[in-house]
């Protein structure tokens, strides 16, 4: 195995002959195992696990990290189990090789569950050891360069995994070249005619520049020189999806994308890297908004450089990365610096802090998440690469991705925060709360005790962890609210059975849970509350574990609609009723109670016999206002849309929202107003009535 020869020689270069031999004995065992077993191109088994294993040598990663490469597919295809695998190499390769492992052993009802599955118990290892992801990365590149031999439907699928989420995992986590070759093999596979376009261009464009290059890398070196600067000056190729991506963002022609060629100044110290920045914007003028200072803000995944684009020569635009030898290792290798230069003078401690926060908070969001595509939604939210960063009122700088809002930026501080927030003011001034954040943008949340999150804000909210609370939030409460109104419906039904629902204690509740395979009481309310179970069936099964004989002579009650129900109870939109108004309730599966007008058309024509109907009647002492909807059509004369606005206001009433159309010589306005019953809205009419130019009204 010439492979194995090279993985030798390569782990011999950096790690103790001890280390060495264990890794020999790794290879011989890999190779046991997977005896017999080829790949889709033919190759023996064996060559993946090695060239999985040759990948980490290049970061550098410790003997345990490469026999777990070489393992991680055994307990997977073979019959040796992480029992045997602890025995002969020890239980923390062991856990490195169960946390690779897929989890083929479950059923699951789709391949979206399954995918959700993997991935959660991938980023779970990964919290605990960050090389479960290394070497997974490690896989997969080897996976994505020989994906050719693999079957070609399956090419688009692993191809838009890889883009979407394993590209920025690497992304994210610093391994600036794994990334970039991810991307770029994604691409060749998801858009082949498109990479082979632009890679034949690239070639042309690669001998026809290459002059260009060499004077500007002359003129660089020789402008350092100059300032007594040391530094090492090279040029870099841009990879061919970021030309594909500025070509797409920008609407440009490949001939138009000057700066495919980018140019790497690497100097001895933190100081220089300014002074080599004032050197070279003396040499060419900067582009104005082309700067960027990643040294005194560094990256979330602690990339640090200064990035400046100038005018060249032939006006050719000419992208400059300016870092330290230090900032050059970790953008080269990111958190797997830890094992490349642990023998070197600086510190990635705080990469790997930064690093095992973010996997907690990712971790933290993704617990709340109830299906796999919501998962799925979140963990590639999350791992969105570009990033703005904004201010606390103390100074503190906070990372969100682009797009974020005011609603995203409180959910990072607090949770607490972003449940209570009713207001933002950015830089200083009051701003709605999907304001977009941008760079340099300071941030203060303003707070209130009794607030609680929208519904609306899962329209716009940009991050995983802000949608992830908004959502457990809003279950939470409408499961509690569901649970209340559930209590309500069931006692009812108790009632009209002839049972008094006091009479019902703990034991029968117990014998009704367990006849029924519900968790906890909590919950059958809520499946009571939101229509997923009649109350009059849950009734029946309560009162007979109870020994209660059901009489049906009982007069049957009515649920009091009291208006502070929250989302348990929603208002019909089609006939938005009010206080004062007759009104039935609806029980609709998965929504809960729906309160309708009696004589309300929408009501009456999608009437199903499986929704359970029931007798609600108002409050007496509701306080709240309720939302109603009017139309009026008026003459087309100039000032009446003010003159109407002037006497729903007189009359003590909110516009919530208005719009209109056109209809020859007259104008219907419409209306969504906030009355708090239906004399409130009779006395609106009568106002709007006095108006001559209103023609009619209606509801």
């Amino acid at each position: 195995m010439a492979d194995a020869d090279l993985l030798i020689g390569e782990v011999a270069a950096y790690l103790k002959p001890q280390d060495v031999e264990h890794i020999r004995e790794a290879i011989e065992f890999s190779h046991a195992a997977h005896q017999g077993q080829t790949r889709q191109s033919g190759d023996p088994y064996i060559s993946h696990p090695i060239a999985v294993a040759r990948t980490l040598t290049t970061l550098h990663l410790d003997v345990q990290a490469i026999i777990a490469a070489l393992l991680h597919d055994v307990v997977e295809d073979t019959k040796i189990t992480a029992e045997q695998i602890a025995e002969k190499f020890g239980k923390p390769v062991a856990e490195l090789v169960d946390g690779l492992s897929k989890l083929d052993r479950i059923r699951f009802e789709t391949r979206e569950d399954a995918e959700a599955e993997n991935f959660r118990k991938m980023l779970l290892a990964m919290a605990r050891d960050v090389r479960v992801i290394l070497i997974k990365l490690a896989d997969r590149l080897h996976n994505m360069r020989t994906l050719e031999s693999m079957p070609h439907e399956k090419w688009e699928r692993i191809a838009r995994e890889t883009m979407e989420i394993y590209a920025p995992i690497a992304n994210r986590l610093g391994l600036n070249d794994i990334y970039r070759e991810l991307q770029d093999l994604s691409f060749k596979h998801l858009h082949p005619n498109r990479y082979a376009v632009l890679f034949k261009a690239l070639k042309v464009a690669r001998g026809n520049r290459r002059e260009v290059v060499g004077k500007i890398l002359d003129a660089i070196r020789q402008r350092l020189a100059e300032q007594h600067i040391q530094a090492d000056v090279t040029g870099r190729e841009k990879n061919i999806y970021s030309i594909y991506k500025k070509m797409q963002s920008k609407s440009l022609a490949f001939a138009e994308v000057l700066d495919i060629y980018g140019f790497r100044v690497l100097v001895n110290d933190f100081a220089a890297c300014y002074l080599a920045l004032g050197a070279l914007h003396g040499l060419y003028k900067p582009i104005p908004g082309k700067f960027k200072d990643y040294i005194a803000i560094p990256k979330v995944n602690g990339y640090q450089s200064l990035h400046t684009t100038l005018f060249g020569p032939f006006g050719t635009p000419i992208e400059i990365q300016i870092r330290t030898h230090e900032m050059h290792k970790i953008a080269a290798a990111g958190v797997a610096s830890h094992w490349l230069y642990k023998s070197g003078h600086f510190s990635t401690n705080d990469l790997h802090k930064k690093t095992h926060q973010w996997l907690q908070e990712l971790l933290e969001s993704l617990s709340q998440s109830s299906d796999s595509s919501e998962f799925l939604e979140h963990l590639k939210v999350d791992l969105f690469p570009d990033e703005v960063y904004v201010f606390t009122p103390k100074g503190k700088i906070l990372s969100l991705p682009r797009g974020a809002t005011a609603v995203d930026f409180a959910y990072s501080v607090h949770t607490d925060i972003g449940n209570r927030c009713i207001a933002v003011k950015v830089n200083h001034e009051l701003a709605p709360l999907r304001t977009e954040l941008r760079n340099g943008d300071r941030v203060e949340i303003i707070t209130a005790p009794h607030a609680k999150p929208n519904p609306a804000w899962l329209g716009y909210v940009a991050t995983g962890r802000a949608r992830g609370h908004i959502r457990h939030f809003l279950k939470t409460m409408q499961s509690g609210e569901s649970a209340q109104l559930g209590e309500r419906l069931l006692n009812q039904a108790l009632q009209t059975l002839g049972v008094k629902p006091q009479d019902m204690d703990e034991a029968h509740w117990d014998k009704l849970l367990k006849d029924t395979g519900v968790k906890s009481r909590q919950d059958l309310l809520a499946d009571i509350g939101l229509g997923r179970r009649l109350n009059m069936v849950v009734a029946r099964q309560l009162a007979r574990v109870g020994d209660a004989a059901p009489s049906e002579t009982a007069a049957n009650t009515v649920i009091t609609i009291q208006g502070t129900e929250g989302m348990a109870v929603q208002f019909a939109k089609c006939c938005r009723p009010i206080p004062g108004d007759p009104i039935i309730g609806v029980i609709k599966s998965g929504q809960g109670l729906v309160v309708h007008t009696h004589d309300c058309p929408a009501l009456r024509k999608g009437r199903s016999g499986s929704e359970q109907w029931l007798d609600v009647v108002w409050d007496k002492n509701i306080t709240r206002p309720f939302e109603v909807g009017i139309k009026l059509v008026v003459a087309n004369q100039r000032g009446v849309l003010a003159k109407v606005a002037a006497a729903i206001a007189e009359a003590e009433s909110n516009i919530e929202n208005v719009n209109f159309t056109n209809e020859g010589e007259y104008t219907a306005l419409h209306f969504t107003l906030q009355v708090n019953n239906r004399l409130h809205l009779a006395n609106i009419i009568r106002s709007l009535r006095k108006i001559p130019e209103v023609m009619r009204i209606i509801r």
